[in-house]
This record gives structure tokens, C-alpha cells and sequence, in this order.
């Protein structure tokens, strides 16, 4: 595994990527500039198993979704790497952001 980060300008965003070792994507965040707020934190592992259940749009309204596509190798060098433990404590706090802020707006719309 492997994990790299890219800024986005255009959004400001940052995309956070685990990738395994054909560069394919495991879990990706999304993380909003300046205020540095998550937008996604999705895990692809979690995506299948959603989508099974049936419950595939409630997951990516809330974690939203991985890239379908690898990083090659070529493209890889337009990305900067990341720590690991980095990544992780990143994961949490976007995890714990997105499961808080998508159950707020639940209990807001009943």
C-alpha cells in the first residue's frame, strides 16, 4: 500500500488516495480548502458491501465514492506521498466529520 495526496485549484480541494500495488484505489478522501472541511471519505471495500446490501446511494450521500480508475505509474509523480499514520488520522477525522454531519441532516429533515 501506498498513500499520496494532489491538490486540486480549480476547487480547492485536496484528494487523499490508499492505493494498493497495481495503484488501483482502496479508500479516497476529499478534503475542502481553507477551512480544510471533508467532503468525502470513501473505502472501496465498504462501497461493495453497500451495494450489495442495497444501500449504495446512502453510503456515497454520506462517505461519497472512490475513483474507478488506477493511478499509473506514469501519472504517480504528479503526487506527493504521504505518511500512512498521516492518512489514518486523517481518515478518522474525516469519518467522524462525515458520520456526524450526514446524521445531523437526517435528524434535521424528519
Amino acid at each position: 500500500m501506498r498513500w499520496v495526496r494532489r491538490f486540486w485549484d480549480e476547487e480547492a480541494i485536496w484528494f487523499y488516495f490508499e492505493l494498493d500495488d497495481e495503484g488501483r484505489v482502496t479508500r479516497q478522501m476529499e478534503v475542502q480548502d481553507p477551512a480544510k472541511t471533508p467532503i468525502a471519505a470513501a473505502s472501496l471495500s465498504e462501497w461493495f458491501t453497500e451495494l450489495e446490501a442495497g444501500r449504495i446511494q446512502q453510503y456515497q450521500a454520506r462517505f461519497g465514492v472512490v475513483a474507478d480508475q488506477p493511478i499509473t505509474e506514469d501519472e504517480i509523480g504528479d503526487y506527493e506521498a504521504i505518511a500512512a499514520d498521516a492518512f489514518e488520522q486523517l481518515w478518522r477525522e474525516a469519518r467522524s466529520y462525515l458520520s456526524n454531519e450526514a446524521g445531523g441532516r437526517s435528524a434535521e429533515s424528519r
